[in-house]
């Protein structure tokens, strides 16, 4: 079954065009499968950089604690949870 394709359609400046042609070329590939590779490079550090992060051993160690400590009690949170739905 073959997979089908979005279209991605952008205008860019001539010399931005030939810097990302001069460089798709260095590489042996075509514009498309250059700027493809790039931005889903690009797409992959932003999304790991917000979702993955590294702690030194310090840092660790106060991250777990502050994992363990209880919640505090939130009054309005409390009273909101309990309260009847308008539609009730």
């Amino acid at each position: 079954m073959a997979t089908k394709t979005a279209p991605i359609n952008m205008r860019v400046e001539p010399q931005v065009r030939n810097v990302i042609d001069a460089a798709a070329n260095l590489l042996k590939v075509d514009r498309s499968v250059f700027i493809q590779q790039a931005a889903l490079a690009q797409a992959r550090l932003v999304i790991s950089n917000q979702r993955d992060f590294a702690l030194d051993d310090v840092a660790f160690d106060a991250f777990e604690q502050a994992l363990k400590v209880k919640p505090k009690a939130n009054e309005g949170m409390t009273e909101l949870l309990n309260r009847k739905a308008p539609w009730q």
